[in-house]
């Protein structure tokens, strides 16, 4: 095999006798074998990077046989082999046919039909004339020796029925460049210390860099990013702080237990829940007095409680998973708040939310993934009531360009009361479900460490669902997954909560835009 060296050698020689190379096909190793086409291009570029040879691109199309295409080549048509099969006196059986040459009976027997080469005679088939010839084999040999057909309507045949297949050939027409030698000078790549001391840089010849390249687009927001982040504006104007949500996975302690869900929940089964294989446990658990508190409150009730009546097990609690919403941050950061309240002997209000994934095992769907985001605010103080609960969303909602909204009663395990919220949408004329709210039990706060007089509000929305309305999408694998299209990634207006847009300008909407 010839090596770069042996190729430039053979380059540079063939252009100081020849004066060009038309085409690097012609170009063969002393063997006289074709030289790869890679190891033709790496010599190409390393000579024209020295300003040596400037070459051109040629580029053409070559028709080759398929292994189909070969065998016909070789052995006939499909046609030809049904017309050479059939006897000149008795014809031949269809079904005898079939059994003589399988695949090719059927396929060969239609073209045989059409070129009135036989016909059906009863249960049998019957030459109609005496001789044939068979021009798909010619054709087949005239592409094998060629690469190409003269007739392009037969190439566009034989490639409709898969006996040919267009490849794209690519090759060089090269000539001297303005520091043409057969002597190859070998360039420094870096500038040394040494060179700058005994002044050789002067003298010496340098390979170039290459900068050139199209310079990188900006990045786009994701439509996503862009509503999570008027969310984010809201909350920060309200004097909410962001709760860290960078712990995807979690124990089933933080994401259940702790929140006073039941250990036989039905969110709780693997139908449910992502549940982790390796590690499948962890037993990071806070203090020993606060889990067996969590225990005794599900297992006997506690704090005007009368709990669950189960034998609670550490061993479902030490479970990992794939956390199946924020509220397991809200329950780590509850908990803190209780440890920093203990240390510091008073109690401080505290406003808390996130934003992030969460993750069920739900069926796709339309309106549904297996992730999805989730938005989440929580408020702790004394004496919080409902009506604060009530007051409050309705100043969150009128910041998010919703005014107009209604509660529904719910149950949720972790709140009680718990309520479900809606929205009036004037275009569709309907009321359209935003989220969910409560207040966080006394069986999860008292257990934590909080005094029983701090009550926490506390409310959860999807970000998909208003997205989706924001920016008129009614595929939720439109906005997230592999169906994502970029174009519309790319080219999405900003986004604004308390302008309408999207999916809001509808019937009376669009009027008022």
């Amino acid at each position: 095999m010839a090596t770069s060296e042996d190729i430039q050698t053979l380059i540079l020689t063939t252009l100081d006798t020849q004066g060009a190379i038309e085409n690097t096909d012609s170009l063969k190793t002393a063997d006289g074998n074709a030289i790869p086409y890679l190891a033709v291009v790496g010599v190409l570029n390393s000579l024209a990077s020295k300003e040596m040879i400037t070459y051109t691109t040629i580029e053409r199309d070559q028709f080759n046989l398929t292994q189909e295409g070969n065998d016909i080549a070789d052995s006939g048509s499909h046609e030809a082999k049904v017309f050479n099969a059939v006897d000149p006196v008795n014809g031949i059986a269809i079904a005898e046919l079939a059994k003589l040459l399988g695949a090719s009976a059927k396929i060969g027997q239609g073209k045989a039909f059409k070129n009135k080469w036989i016909k059906k005679d009863g249960d049998k088939l019957v030459r109609e004339v005496e001789s044939i010839v068979d021009q798909t084999q010619l054709d087949a040999l005239e592409i094998r020796n060629t690469g190409t057909h003269s007739k392009p309507a037969t190439l566009k045949d034989l490639q409709a029925r898969k006996h040919v297949e267009k490849v794209k050939l690519i090759s060089y027409k090269v000539a001297k460049g303005p520091k043409f030698s057969l002597k190859i000078e070998k360039q420094a790549t870096d500038l040394t210390a040494e060179m700058l001391a005994d002044g050789s840089w002067k003298t010496q010849t340098f390979k170039k860099y290459n900068f050139a390249g199209n310079p990188p687009e900006g990045g786009h927001l994701h439509p996503l990013m862009k509503v999570r982040e008027e969310f984010r504006k809201i909350f920060f104007e309200l004097g909410f702080e962001e709760m860290p949500t960078n712990k995807y996975v979690e124990s089933s302690f933080w994401n259940f237990d702790a929140l006073f869900q039941p250990q036989q929940h039905p969110a709780r089964d693997a139908h449910d829940t992502f549940f982790l294989l390796d590690p499948a446990t962890s037993s990071n658990f806070p203090d020993k007095e606060y889990v067996q508190r969590v225990k005794e409150v599900h297992s006997h009730g506690g704090y005007g409680s009368i709990g669950y009546g189960y034998d609670w097990k550490i061993e479902e609690a030490e479970k990992l998973l794939l956390r199946t919403h924020t509220t397991s941050v809200s329950s780590n950061m509850l908990y803190r708040l209780a440890q920093e309240t203990k240390a510091r002997g008073s109690f401080k209000p505290a406003k808390f939310f996130s934003i992030d994934r969460v993750y069920r095992n739900e069926t796709v769907d339309a309106t549904h993934l297996a992730e999805f985001h989730q938005v989440e605010g929580v408020i702790a103080d004394k004496n919080l009531t409902l009506g604060d609960l009530i007051g409050f969303m309705e100043v969150f909602f009128e910041k998010m360009g919703v005014p107009n909204i209604k509660f529904k009663p719910a149950f949720n395990p972790y709140t009680e009361p718990s309520m479900e919220i809606f929205s009036w949408h004037p275009g569709l004329e309907k009321w359209v479900e935003l989220g969910n709210s409560g207040m966080f039990r006394p069986e999860m706060l008292e257990a934590m460490g909080l005094d029983p007089d701090v009550r926490v509000i506390a409310w959860g929305l999807g970000l998909e669902r208003p997205t989706m309305i924001k920016y008129g999408l009614d595929n939720i694998r439109e906005l997230l997954g592999h169906k994502v299209d970029l174009d519309m990634i790319q080219s999405n207006p900003a986004c604004r909560l308390d302008k309408k847009m999207g999916k809001e300008l509808v019937g009376k909407d669009a009027v008022d835009a």
